[in-house]
């Protein structure tokens, strides 16, 4: 089972969380949304399934797009390659040989941090082709009626090869502590292997000091390695890598990594494109070479895929032990300004540690929640778009955070407020780990000091006169909400890819 941030957070993910809660005040009409498209490239075996591809869409804002039409052109490799509808909710036609055409039936949601995407189509090599074909398939999307976009990606023919993963382990560590993983992969088909590469998919606090030559990183997080060595048919290689857990690492709790194995040409088709489409750039190690056995001499062959790639995992899990919490405390301001004055209030939570809280799940919920309650005489005429007025409420927002909370790290808000009659010492409270009503549960219940989680909204002072502005005297200053996942993490268990993290205003009429 997949566990980590990679795999949680990338391809193929609808939209998350909770925050699509009421408002009782009507807001203005967005604006359109900008789209990129992204197809990944496919390598596909004769004599097999097949394998299958869909539009993946990203966003500068959250939509929903209706009446969805996509047009599959793969003419360059007619007669070699057939495309048909993946049997989900679509209606595909071809209205001619080398074109396929689908329409969704139902409106497409793409969120701005996760996307979304179309119901994909099942792609199949024919009794023409061979290994070593080659062509393009060029994907355009229609949104009620209107051209939206398209993508061009690389579509081949290549061998076919079955990859399967070693057996799972499960380890045991404290929070800096070192452990070692093994990574097994075996040749369960019948055909030689010319190479594999095995894709980490590892929790924030796993980290390695390793730099080896054949492996790829972003910072202290393993996210590749490439092997050159033949594997021949059933036989196995194996290896062990270092880790250890971070500092930061909050404990006790159940940390987790896995490794797919794919093929060279696998690796390819989803590699090729991922800096392109905002992930984080990797460097290649300088140190010596990691292997997995001696290599033989290498002849020239085609492009290989796997055809069962369900079993080309290999997972790892850590018990962490010892006790390592998490101090989130809440930032409050002091704002003021004469009556119809429109003021901006910065306001959320740090994370003091000593552990990052790591709350990345397969429901995509928020670490925690923050609840601001106006000050008397104000209206928020503008506030995050992940916000929304309390159900039942008129005055307090609650306000869902990213997964990863990293210790050290300040996240804000700001509400722009109008403040409709000067109320002398006016006090709204912001408050960290607030109770939220929400499908995978709510705000983060274990905090060591709770009595830091609330601090005052302040609107004109006791004394303070018109106009200007300040910060309450609370610790921690104000750098910004960060990217969280999307500022450590790359590619998608098997494509995908996630953009940058970017948080926007919500206006009210």
């Amino acid at each position: 089972m997949l566990m980590s941030p990679i795999r949680r957070c990338l391809a193929g993910l609808g939209v998350a969380g909770v925050l699509a809660a009421a408002s009782a005040t009507p807001a203005l009409a967005a604006p359109t949304a900008n789209l990129d498209l992204y197809v990944q490239d496919a390598t596909v075996a004769p004599d097999s399934p097949g394998t299958s591809r869909g539009l993946s869409i990203y966003t500068d804002r959250s939509t929903v797009l209706p009446d969805v039409t996509v047009r599959y052109d793969y003419r360059s490799l007619a007669g070699r390659v057939t495309l048909t509808g993946g049997g989900g909710n679509a209606e595909c036609a071809a209205p001619e040989p080398g074109v396929l055409v689908c329409a969704e039936e139902s409106d497409i949601p793409v969120d701005e941090i996760y996307g979304g995407g179309t119901q994909p189509v099942r792609i199949v090599v024919t009794d023409k082709a061979e290994p070593g074909d080659a062509g393009d398939l060029k994907v355009s999307l229609q949104v009620a009626g209107k051209d939206r976009g398209s993508y061009t990606s690389g579509l081949r023919v290549g061998e076919g090869v079955d990859l399967a993963g070693g057996p799972d382990s499960t380890l045991v560590a404290k929070p800096g502590g070192k452990f070692e993983a093994p990574l097994t992969v075996v040749n369960v088909g019948t055909k030689a292997v010319e190479g594999v590469v095995a894709v980490f998919d590892l929790d924030h606090s796993i980290r390695t000091r390793d730099r080896f030559s054949n492996c790829l990183y972003a910072e202290d997080h393993l996210i590749a390695c490439q092997f050159d060595e033949e594997i021949p048919a059933g036989e196995g290689r194996t290896t062990t890598l270092d880790f250890h857990l971070g500092t930061d690492t909050y404990a006790p709790s159940n940390q987790y990594g896995n490794a797919v194995f794919m093929t060279n040409g696998d690796f390819e088709d989803l590699f090729g494109q991922r800096e392109d489409a905002g992930a984080l750039a990797t460097t290649r190690g300088g140190g010596p070479k990691l292997t997995l056995a001696d290599a033989p001499t290498k002849t020239a062959r085609a492009a290989q895929t796997d055809t069962e790639p369900g079993n080309n995992y290999t997972s790892w899990s850590i018990r962490v032990s010892g006790t390592n919490g998490t101090d989130l405390q809440a930032i409050g301001d002091t704002v003021k300004g004469e009556a119809g004055a429109v003021v901006t209030a910065t306001v959320g939570f740090r994370n003091n540690g000593p552990a990052t809280l790591d709350r990345v799940n397969n429901d995509h919920e928020a670490a925690t929640h923050t609840g601001v309650e106006l000050p008397p005489g104000t209206t928020a005429v503008e506030f995050p778009d992940n916000c929304w007025l309390r159900y039942g409420s008129t005055r307090t927002y609650l306000c869902s955070s990213d997964m990863l909370l990293v210790v050290g790290e300040t996240y804000t808000l700001e509400f722009r407020l109008r403040i409709d009659k000067v109320v002398p010492d006016a006090r709204g409270v912001v408050q960290v780990n607030a109770e939220c009503e929400c499908p995978a549960g709510g705000s983060f219940q274990d905090d060591i000091k709770p009595a830091n989680d609330k601090a005052w909204l302040v609107v004109n002072a006791a004394g303070s006169g018109g106009g200007g502005g300040g910060s309450l005297p609370i610790t921690g200053s104000a750098t910004g909400l960060i990217a969280g996942i999307g500022g450590l993490l790359l590619v998608a268990g098997i494509g995908g890819y996630l953009v940058a993290r970017r948080r926007r205003t919500h206006f009210v009429a």
